[in-house]
């Protein structure tokens, strides 16, 4: 296992960091413990030392859990990774609850990497609104958190006024080798570069479409590293980066960790010719994507039903791989009458919440017009 130092900081995590949000599930809905708490040993016994989770995934059972099954390990042997959900935070004392909370749930005494959650232009205006940042400063001194930073969903000004209002110990953005050019992206690299910020990043497989390629998409890469997953190529552009200290996935099955713990266990940088062979393989991918849509499900519940992540994961695959049959058996017989795109009520409560800033409501009626057409 890679392990990178945050320069200012003086800590080394692993690379590879585990990203709690992917869980297996059990058919309610609920997170397979067993399974799970197998495949973060399996991690964490090859030497993953990040784990990364936040106070609403998996429902809110992320936290509870990875306090229960963390507690075999010594504390100083890992690094534990938590946000504060500012949507739900109205007054400083929301705050305070909610950490004094999390620390519950986690069942520790502090938090090594504590972020505010999934800041965008109206939610940085509320945390300048309420002046968290002193409380946060002080909960650092008293040891109750180690190091401070924020993770980014929004546009690339937002980003730079966020970055530069103060000195960050860390922060975390979405980047990959597709969304170059969206949210932070390239820019937000950059500018992080400048300014000595050290980055953990997210969705470096783009909640996991960049695993699976079409075969004609996948073929230059396939026959450039054969024994290499689709995945790892992914993983590889961003960990290329000398400025990306930690490389989030969230792992889902046994065989992600394997093929994960494969690629850090002895990371190799991406060559001059490997570089251009990926920049390619996103034009192609990019072509053929209808949405950015990640899969993270910030935007479920639907008030009325509608499963917004699925329809959007059976569209881009349409899209993406032109299977008529299967995209018709998908919708048509697998998804829930009431869960489809046509059964959108255009509430827009889904938008408030999209990290990726996508227009549902008119990307649902689009999907619904499209799998119409293949009735």
């Amino acid at each position: 296992m890679e392990y990178r130092k945050f320069e200012k900081l003086g800590v080394s995590p692993s690379l590879l960091g585990f990203g709690c949000m992917r869980f297996p599930l059990n058919p309610d809905g609920s997170i397979c413990e067993e399974e799970a708490e197998k495949m973060v040993d399996t991690a964490i016994q090859a030497g993953v030392t990040y784990i990364d989770t936040a106070y609403p995934y998996h429902n809110g059972d992320s936290e509870p859990f990875l306090g229960r099954i963390l507690k075999k390990y010594n504390r100083k042997d890992y690094f534990l990774a938590t946000k504060l959900p500012i949507w739900n935070v109205k007054t400083l004392d929301d705050a305070k609850r909610l950490f004094d909370e999390q620390l519950q749930r986690l069942d520790t005494e502090y938090v090594d990497f504590y972020l505010l959650h999934c800041l965008d232009k109206e939610k940085w205006q509320t945390v300048l609104d309420l002046n968290l940042i002193p409380y946060f400063e002080e909960l650092k001194a008293q040891g109750k958190i180690r190091f401070f930073g924020f993770s980014f969903h929004d546009d690339f000004e937002v980003f730079e006024q966020i970055a530069t209002y103060r000195k960050w110990d860390f922060c975390q953005i979405q980047y990959n080798y597709v969304d170059t050019d969206i949210q932070a992206g390239d820019k937000g690299y950059a500018l992080t570069e400048s300014l000595g910020i050290p980055l953990v990043i997210m969705e470096p497989v783009k909640g996991g479409s960049l695993s699976f390629l079409p075969d004609d998409i996948a073929a230059s890469l396939k026959a450039e590293r054969p024994d290499s997953s689709i995945s790892s190529w992914a993983l590889r552009w961003v960990a290329s980066k000398p400025n990306v200290k930690v490389v989030l996935s969230g792992m889902s099955t046994m065989e992600q960790v394997e093929d994960n713990l494969h690629t850090f266990g002895k990371f190799e940088p991406l060559t001059e010719k490997e570089t251009n062979l990926i920049a390619k393989t996103a034009d192609n991918i990019k072509k053929r994507t209808k949405n950015g849509c990640t899969g993270c499900a910030y935007c479920m519940p639907c008030p009325f039903g509608v499963d917004i992540p699925k329809n959007f994961r059976i569209w881009n695959e349409l899209s993406m791989y032109g299977n008529k049959e299967k995209a018709k058996q998908a919708f048509f017989h697998d998804l829930n009458s009431a869960a489809r795109a046509d059964q959108c009520q255009k509430c827009g409560k889904c938008e408030t919440v999209c990290p990726q800033g996508i227009s549902i409501r008119e990307n649902l009626a689009e999907a619904a017009n499209d799998f119409n057409k293949l009735k």
